[in-house]
C-alpha cells in the first residue's frame, strides 16, 4: 500500500533555500524511498533517537529529509530538508544539532 507524501509548511520553506537540482533530488527521493515502506530501516532511511525535530531521516547524498509515519492515515509527513557537510546539518541555512 503506497503511503500519500505530505509536506509541512516549514519543509517548503526548507526546499525554497535549495538550488534547484537539490530541491528535484529532495522531491525526487521522498517519492522514491518513502511512498513503499517508510517505516522500514534501510540504508538511506534511519530511525532517528528522540529528538524534537522528526522520528525518520531519508539520506539522499549530502541532503537529509527529516519525516514522521502516520500509519493511521497511512502518510508521511516531510517536516525538514537540510544539508549535511561533516559533522554540520544544515536547515535553511541554520546550523541545527540534532
Amino acid at each position: 500500500m503506497a503511503y500519500e507524501i505530505r509536506w509541512s509548511p516549514e519543509a517548503r520553506d526548507h526546499l525554497a533555500t535549495l538550488p534547484a537540482h537539490q530541491r528535484a533530488l529532495a522531491v525526487d527521493g521522498v517519492e522514491r524511498h518513502l511512498t513503499g515502506q517508510p517505516d522500514e530501516p534501510s540504508r538511506k532511511r534511519k530511525l532517528l533517537r528522540d529528538n524534537p525535530l522528526a522520528a525518520w531521516e531519508l539520506r539522499l547524498g549530502d541532503l537529509r529529509v527529516f519525516y514522521d509515519v502516520n500509519e493511521n492515515d497511512n502518510a508521511i509527513e516531510v517536516v525538514a530538508v537540510g544539508i549535511k557537510e561533516h559533522n554540520c546539518l544544515r536547515i535553511a541555512g541554520e546550523e541545527f544539532t540534532l
